[in-house]
């Protein structure tokens, strides 16, 4: 009952985001470095996006997913970098209770909305490659549609069960969080009430969005991979394969570098490497996906070479 009524009294309104406090010399350069990887980021992205809602030639359904891609990953990052680059020159690094939770919840929303994509592109690729002739018929721009809102509703239902048992949570002190943003693992910890729902809810979560996606990952490029070594023809598994590596490699980067961050023990070392591993996925990955879908992309970089074209005759 003391511990009730000492709950009741104390009640933490605002939270303390130490972000890169260990590096105080270093303060200067990491603003700059994350500036410039938030600017590429937003410009790479946002560049991909338009470059293939324009480009006629580019209006299939793969580069309608990684348009789709691309813009998610603009909001990913923006969900989480404009806040740590404007905390960096703040003596007093303070977020409100209610920010800190819908900072989250934006978060956690696109993180899950980018497994189902991640998962529908993987699809895509099996459809393309094992059935090549009822592509365009399968994927038709109407199932195309709904698959990415079929995602975006699934991401934001399952974020939204995760917020209402967030807010059931009290946080009495104390109210430091050791990152430069306000992921749940910290919030939980600081939370003076019991967290087992929240945890069970967060498992179950990720059970479905994060397992049952790597799943269907994992058996469409199985049947990807069977067909691939059917072709007889090197020129046709090298042509296949490379309209699988690029999205293989965002889905390795994407899911590794979270598993790493949610399944290592919270020891204070520990913590340490989520705080580096987490910038590789909230802030790095966003940034390497427009140079991953077009560096070894021919049609990426012909239609690059239109639009320049084009740029060109309008100056003339």
């Amino acid at each position: 009952m003391a511990m009730a009524e000492g709950i009741n009294n104390t009640t933490v309104t605002r939270f303390i985001l130490l972000g890169f406090f260990e590096f105080p010399r270093l303060t200067a350069i990491l603003f700059s470095i994350f500036l410039g990887i938030y600017l590429i980021t937003v410009s790479g992205n946002l560049g991909l996006f338009t470059l293939i809602k324009t480009d006629a030639f580019l209006h299939t359904p793969m580069y309608f997913f990684i348009s789709k891609l691309a813009f998610l990953d603009f909001c990913y990052v923006s969900s989480t970098a404009p806040k740590m680059l404007s905390d960096f020159f703040k003596k007093q690094k303070f977020i409100s209770l209610m920010g800190c939770i819908m900072q989250y919840f934006f978060f956690s929303s696109l993180a899950l909305i980018e497994c189902c994509l991640l998962a529908v592109m993987a699809y895509d690729r099996y459809v393309a490659i094992c059935n090549p002739l009822l592509y365009t018929v399968v994927m038709s721009p109407t199932l195309c549609v709904q698959m990415v809102v079929g995602s975006c509703i699934t991401g934001f239902f399952g974020s939204f069960i995760q917020l209402c048992s967030l807010l059931q949570l009290h946080f009495c002190g104390p109210n430091v969080i050791n990152h430069f943003f306000c992921d749940l693992p910290q919030l939980m910890i600081l939370s003076c009430t019991d967290t087992f729902f929240l945890q069970v809810i967060t498992s179950v979560l990720t059970v479905i969005f994060g397992l049952l996606s790597v799943l269907v990952i994992m058996i469409s490029y199985g049947y990807i991979i069977g067909t691939i070594l059917k072709i007889t023809s090197a020129e046709g598994r090298s042509k296949a394969f490379n309209t699988c590596a690029s999205h293989l490699t965002a889905v390795t980067l994407f899911f590794g570098s979270g598993t790493f961050v949610y399944l290592c023990s919270s020891s204070n070392d520990s913590r340490n490497q989520n705080k580096l591993a987490s910038v590789v996925y909230t802030v790095v990955i966003p940034m390497l996906n427009p140079l991953i879908y077009s560096l070894r992309n021919k049609e990426i970089k012909d239609a690059l070479a239109r639009w320049k074209k084009r740029i060109f005759s309008w100056n003339d």
